[in-house]
């Protein structure tokens, strides 16, 4: 072989080059109806602050919820009532303690609530609300994983209110063409 004649590895600027290996794909995560948040390893309870008592409140359509935490045992009265005596409805009280059972710190506090107005779905939201705004400030470190769970967010969802000349917000009169 000659100086003058390219070698078979070598491309001239004549030959086409041949196109470089497909790159993998990023791996696709799929999302289901519940979101794929994993619970951070069992904390102890922080350190007691000056009075050991964490506060938050939340709002929902127009309940407002005043969520004290203190540490404890487990329990949760909501204006003085066992959580089992006060919601009827078993997603209500799953709702109230989702931010507990996603920390994984229910064991460790006792949750004391004030909640008025509205009814009881909108009182489980701001009391789910309250008590992550109060796990924030106990613990720092559960503020991506209540926020990535939409615990954090504020539902400003609120009744539509009732139009001149219709039956109901939307909901017109029957019309008749004769």
């Amino acid at each position: 072989m000659t100086d003058s004649q390219p070698k078979a590895t070598e491309l001239t600027p004549d030959q086409p080059q041949s196109p470089a290996p497909p790159e993998a794909p990023p791996p696709v995560v799929e999302r289901t109806g519940s979101v794929p948040v994993s619970p951070p390893a069992q904390p102890a309870p922080p350190p007691a602050a000056a009075s050991g008592i964490y506060w938050g409140t939340g709002r929902r359509k127009s309940a407002v919820a005043r969520v004290r935490l203190l540490p404890g045992s487990g329990r949760t009265l909501i204006n003085g009532r066992e959580i089992e005596s006060y919601f009827s409805e078993p997603q209500d009280r799953l709702d109230v303690v989702a931010p507990l059972e996603l920390t994984g710190v229910r064991r460790h506090w006792d949750v004391l609530v004030n909640v008025r107005g509205g009814g009881h779905t909108g009182q489980a939201g701001a009391i789910r609300l309250g008590l992550a705004r109060a796990l924030v400030k106990a613990y720092n470190q559960f503020e991506a994983t209540l926020r990535e769970a939409g615990y954090l967010t504020r539902d400003a969802r609120r009744v539509e209110r009732k139009k001149p000349g219709r039956r109901k917000a939307r909901r017109r009169f029957q019309f008749s063409k004769r």
